[in-house]
């Protein structure tokens, strides 16, 4: 039998193992706020309902808010987070002097491409803004930002942004797409609560600027700025993601949420409609 020291000591270095295993999932800073989660299973039949696979994690800033997960074990996990490293990227590019302002054009390359989705197509295939960019999700504009800071300044700004687990691998065009960076939910929330307040180790101007440019929808009571995205790593059908956070007068409501993409294509509109559901289940869009 255990002494009671033992026992404690025992109890002790297993609440230290899940600690350094949280903390090696999604990172040092994370880890802490991992046991303040409220689990909301009830949430599953939004994504039961769409066949979907995948997590949301909520942190409600109303007086009666608090942070709310559903599939805590994938919320703490690290994914490829695709487009919506956009967000953080463009940050970057505005800081190293790549992008002047939101009406700087930079011309088309002349590479014809195509995302399936016609409108997008023709986007993608002319001349970008940064808003434009970002509202279409023109991943080679990115990419050509990626190129001019290089390895070692997006490493440097991802570390300083506590972003994921800043990693850019061999293709300095690719790391956000192909599994290379990675970033858990509940990183996604603790960084956009950072830029919402104008946190992040960029100038207010240039984080301000980016929030702008991040408007997808406004109502008579809220206004909501988030990003999508899709990676598809290697032998993987890859994980959809939305992230963001709704603005309201009595306070935020911040959100992340990723799902497995089976179907490719066909469940990109998952990713929206199931966090919009659940926006709409604790009255943020009412």
């Amino acid at each position: 039998m255990l002494s009671a020291a033992s026992a404690s000591s025992s109890n002790q270095g297993a609440k230290w193992g899940i600690h350094f295993g949280l903390r090696n999932i999604i990172g040092t800073t994370h880890a802490a706020s991992v046991s303040s989660l409220n689990e909301r299973p009830e949430w599953g039949k939004y994504f039961s309902l769409r066949n979907a696979v995948g997590t949301i994690y909520i942190v409600d800033e109303r007086p009666k808010g608090g942070n709310f997960v559903y599939n805590r074990d994938r919320a703490i996990r690290r994914f490829t987070p695709a487009s919506t490293f956009k967000i953080a990227h463009a940050l970057f590019a505005l800081d190293a002097g790549i992008v002047k302002d939101e009406f700087q054009v930079f011309p088309w390359d002349g590479v014809k491409r195509s995302v399936g989705v016609e409108r997008y197509d023709a986007v993608w295939n002319s001349s970008q803004t940064l808003p434009s960019s970002m509202r279409y999700s023109v991943v080679w504009l990115y990419q050509k930002f990626a190129r001019e800071l290089g390895s070692e300044k997006e490493k440097y700004y991802m570390s300083r942004s506590d972003y994921g687990n800043a990693t850019v691998g061999k293709a300095i065009d690719q790391f956000w797409l192909n599994g290379s960076l990675k970033i858990s939910a509940l990183e996604q929330v603790a960084f956009l609560q950072k830029l919402y307040r104008n946190q992040l180790p960029f100038s207010v101007e240039h984080q301000r600027l980016v929030k702008d440019i991040m408007i997808t929808e406004a109502g008579s009571d809220y206004k909501i700025r988030s990003k999508t995205g899709w990676g598809t790593p290697e032998d993987s059908n890859g994980v959809g993601w939305y992230v963001g956070w709704v603005e309201r007068d009595d306070g935020a409501i911040f959100f992340a949420a990723n799902i497995d993409m089976p179907n490719r294509q066909k469940d990109l509109p998952k990713r929206t409609s199931i966090v919009k559901d659940i926006l709409q289940d604790i009255d943020a869009l009412n």
